[in-house]
């Protein structure tokens, strides 16, 4: 018999609401509005850019959290919520300061608010659409252009933020696109099986 215990880490089920994962999703929704308060008051400034890196960074380790201890329904409806209130409330937020045109955040937008219908009404028909890498990329360049703008040592670069911004309206259409690609392809499997 070995001295060695075996890895006790916790586990949680699929219908677990408190969750270690879903805590941490939740301070980020409950900090989202100061930090939005924040960006809008004072643009850019270091406490600016330390809260904005500690809720959008946080993404990764309740993710981590999540596949080390289970994930579960909450989890998987929580933190994609998360991601979007944080991206889209951060993304408005510099447009109502005057730093970004509205015109690419309003883009991004609608790829949301349309992609988020479509898995809404392909999950309801039991098909489940998970996020792609690029739709993660996505969130990360959406995160990133609002951070060059509270970081005090590029919010004068306006063009890297706006070129980081740009970036997002296009990996975002190409998301969607590949979305609706796969919820087709598998439609068309669904249906000739």
């Amino acid at each position: 018999m070995s001295g060695a215990e075996p890895d006790r880490a916790t586990t949680f089920g699929p219908s677990a609401l408190l969750t270690p994962a879903n805590a941490i999703t939740l301070v980020r929704l409950l900090l989202a509005p100061l930090v939005f308060w924040l960006i809008a008051e004072q643009g850019s400034g270091w406490w600016v850019f330390a809260l904005w890196i500690a809720i959008t960074a946080s993404d990764s380790l309740d993710g981590y959290l999540a596949r080390r201890q289970g994930t579960t329904r909450s989890g998987a409806f929580l933190d994609p919520l998360a991601d979007k209130v944080l991206a889209l409330g951060g993304l408005w937020t510099v447009v109502v300061a005057g730093r970004f045109w509205w015109v690419p955040v309003a883009l991004i937008t609608l790829r949301e608010l349309l992609i988020s219908g479509f898995r809404s009404y392909w999950g309801r028909r039991g098909l489940s659409v998970p996020a792609s890498q690029v739709a993660k990329f996505k969130t990360f360049l959406q995160f990133s252009s609002v951070t060059l703008v509270v970081f005090p040592i590029t919010t004068d670069l306006t063009w890297m933020a706006d070129t980081v911004l740009w970036a997002a309206v296009v990996v975002a259409w190409l998301s969607a696109a590949q979305y609706v690609r796969a919820g087709s392809r598998a439609t068309s499997t669904t249906g000739s099986a």
